[in-house]
């Protein structure tokens, strides 16, 4: 057993210690690195991505409209995108009594387009996955 746990340790602690040091430096705080796994956490839920790609290819909808494009309902739509404002995701603009939301910036809309474009390149590692929304994400990647 001695020989096996000597097999999975490292022989140095530090190869390039100059590099670590760099890299340290440039890491972000851990508040930031918070705010970011807090971003993730939300998009990864189906329902919420779900909302967010309406809203990257309609722009501007309000919470029916919302509700008719992810097969969800007006309780749930509101209470994801809640949770979407809460943390800058979306922005919300009022007209009379109707709610408008759109993704808050362009950092969103390139998260999710890079995502998207991702997503088109798992069909090598996950030929199962092949159906419409890979299909699609393939097709955007390639400009068609």
């Amino acid at each position: 057993m001695a020989a096996r746990e000597a097999v999975d340790e490292c022989g140095v602690k530090l190869v390039d210690p100059h590099k670590v040091e760099l890299v340290r430096a440039a890491l972000p705080s851990d508040h930031d690195i918070a705010e970011l796994a807090d971003v993730f956490s939300l998009l990864g839920d189906p329902g919420r991505l779900r909302l967010l790609t309406s809203l990257l290819e309609g722009g501007e909808l309000c919470v029916c409209d919302l509700a008719a494009t992810t097969a969800m309902s007006e309780s749930a739509v509101s209470h994801a995108l809640r949770l979407l404002r809460a943390h800058r995701v979306v922005t919300v603009s009022r007209r009379g009594r109707m709610a408008y939301y759109r993704l808050d910036d362009a950092h969103v809309r390139m998260l999710l387009d890079l995502g998207l474009t991702h997503t088109g390149h798992t069909v090598a590692v996950h030929p199962e996955r092949t159906g419409p929304a890979s299909t699609a994400a393939a097709k955007k990647d390639k400009g068609q």
